[in-house]
Protein backbone atom coordinates (compact mmCIF):
# COMPACT_ATOMS: atom_id res chain seq x y z
CA UNK A 1 0.00 0.00 0.00
CA UNK A 2 1.02 3.72 -0.72
CA UNK A 3 0.20 6.69 1.01
CA UNK A 4 0.48 9.96 -0.45
CA UNK A 5 -0.71 13.47 0.78
CA UNK A 6 -0.25 16.77 -1.44
CA UNK A 7 0.73 20.29 -0.56
CA UNK A 8 1.54 23.31 -2.00
CA UNK A 9 -2.14 24.64 -3.61
CA UNK A 10 -2.53 28.12 -3.58
CA UNK A 11 -3.97 31.73 -5.13
CA UNK A 12 -1.61 32.37 -7.97
CA UNK A 13 -2.33 35.73 -11.07
CA UNK A 14 -2.26 34.06 -14.16
CA UNK A 15 1.34 33.84 -15.70
CA UNK A 16 2.26 32.77 -12.26
CA UNK A 17 4.31 29.61 -11.17
CA UNK A 18 3.21 26.81 -7.98
CA UNK A 19 4.90 24.11 -7.01
CA UNK A 20 2.87 21.38 -6.10
CA UNK A 21 4.59 18.61 -3.63
CA UNK A 22 3.37 14.86 -2.87
CA UNK A 23 5.21 12.93 -0.10
CA UNK A 24 4.72 9.35 -0.42
CA UNK A 25 5.12 6.27 1.53
CA UNK A 26 4.32 3.02 2.59
CA UNK A 27 5.88 0.40 -0.43
CA UNK A 28 8.79 0.70 -2.66
CA UNK A 29 7.73 3.75 -5.18
CA UNK A 30 9.76 1.80 -8.08
CA UNK A 31 6.61 -0.67 -8.32
CA UNK A 32 4.65 2.09 -9.32
CA UNK A 33 3.67 5.29 -11.71
CA UNK A 34 2.86 7.99 -9.84
CA UNK A 35 0.33 11.04 -11.50
CA UNK A 36 -1.35 14.13 -10.78
CA UNK A 37 -4.19 14.52 -12.04
CA UNK A 38 -7.27 17.70 -11.81
CA UNK A 39 -10.68 18.39 -11.79
CA UNK A 40 -12.30 21.62 -11.96
CA UNK A 41 -15.83 22.22 -10.51
CA UNK A 42 -18.43 20.32 -12.87
CA UNK A 43 -16.33 18.59 -15.26
CA UNK A 44 -14.20 15.07 -14.99
CA UNK A 45 -11.46 14.16 -13.31
CA UNK A 46 -8.03 14.40 -15.91
CA UNK A 47 -5.08 13.52 -16.52
CA UNK A 48 -2.42 16.51 -15.79
CA UNK A 49 1.11 14.78 -15.59
CA UNK A 50 2.72 11.65 -14.72
CA UNK A 51 6.19 9.95 -13.90
CA UNK A 52 7.17 6.19 -13.88
CA UNK A 53 9.43 6.06 -10.83
CA UNK A 54 11.86 3.57 -11.72
CA UNK A 55 12.87 5.06 -14.87
CA UNK A 56 11.92 9.01 -14.82
CA UNK A 57 10.04 8.46 -17.54
CA UNK A 58 7.48 11.49 -17.94
CA UNK A 59 3.87 12.21 -19.61
CA UNK A 60 2.14 15.09 -20.24
CA UNK A 61 -1.35 15.95 -20.94
CA UNK A 62 -1.59 18.24 -24.23
CA UNK A 63 -2.99 21.08 -22.50
CA UNK A 64 -0.07 21.35 -19.90
CA UNK A 65 2.95 20.22 -22.18
CA UNK A 66 5.63 23.04 -22.43
CA UNK A 67 3.98 24.89 -19.04
CA UNK A 68 4.17 21.97 -16.20
CA UNK A 69 7.17 19.61 -15.46
CA UNK A 70 6.66 17.00 -13.39
CA UNK A 71 9.70 15.44 -11.16
CA UNK A 72 11.08 13.31 -8.23
CA UNK A 73 13.05 13.33 -5.11
CA UNK A 74 14.45 10.04 -4.73
CA UNK A 75 16.18 10.72 -1.24
CA UNK A 76 12.21 12.49 -0.01
CA UNK A 77 10.00 9.99 -1.79
CA UNK A 78 8.22 12.90 -3.15
CA UNK A 79 7.34 14.04 -6.30
CA UNK A 80 6.87 17.86 -7.76
CA UNK A 81 5.06 19.28 -10.27
CA UNK A 82 5.85 23.06 -11.20
CA UNK A 83 3.74 24.85 -12.86
CA UNK A 84 4.33 27.85 -14.87
CA UNK A 85 2.84 30.13 -17.28
CA UNK A 86 -0.88 29.57 -15.22
CA UNK A 87 -4.27 30.46 -17.10
CA UNK A 88 -7.44 30.44 -16.00
CA UNK A 89 -8.29 27.39 -16.62
CA UNK A 90 -5.50 25.62 -15.05
CA UNK A 91 -7.90 26.18 -11.42
CA UNK A 92 -8.84 23.03 -10.22
CA UNK A 93 -8.29 20.19 -7.46
CA UNK A 94 -4.98 18.92 -7.91
CA UNK A 95 -4.92 15.04 -6.87
CA UNK A 96 -1.34 13.06 -6.68
CA UNK A 97 -2.11 9.41 -7.31
CA UNK A 98 -0.04 6.06 -7.29
CA UNK A 99 -1.16 3.55 -10.00
CA UNK A 100 0.43 0.22 -11.89
CA UNK A 101 0.99 1.65 -15.23
CA UNK A 102 -1.05 -0.39 -16.91
CA UNK A 103 -2.63 2.97 -17.83
CA UNK A 104 -1.06 6.13 -17.49
CA UNK A 105 -3.38 8.65 -18.13
CA UNK A 106 -7.12 7.01 -17.06
CA UNK A 107 -7.90 7.60 -13.19
CA UNK A 108 -9.61 4.22 -12.71
CA UNK A 109 -5.72 2.64 -12.81
CA UNK A 110 -4.60 4.47 -10.06
CA UNK A 111 -4.93 3.22 -6.64
CA UNK A 112 -3.77 5.46 -4.57
CA UNK A 113 -4.65 8.78 -3.88
CA UNK A 114 -4.37 11.92 -2.06
CA UNK A 115 -7.15 14.63 -0.84
CA UNK A 116 -6.39 17.01 -3.44
CA UNK A 117 -4.87 20.56 -3.23
CA UNK A 118 -6.52 23.48 -4.32
CA UNK A 119 -4.96 25.79 -7.10
CA UNK A 120 -6.96 29.25 -8.13
CA UNK A 121 -5.52 30.96 -10.61
CA UNK A 122 -7.08 34.51 -11.38
CA UNK A 123 -7.28 36.32 -14.53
Amino acid sequence: QVQVAESGGGLVQAGGSLRLSCAASGRTLILYVMAWFRQAPGKEREFVAALRWSEGMTYYADSVKGRFTISRDNAKNTLYLQMNSLKADDTAVYYCAAGNGVSITSSAWYDYWGQGTQVTVSS
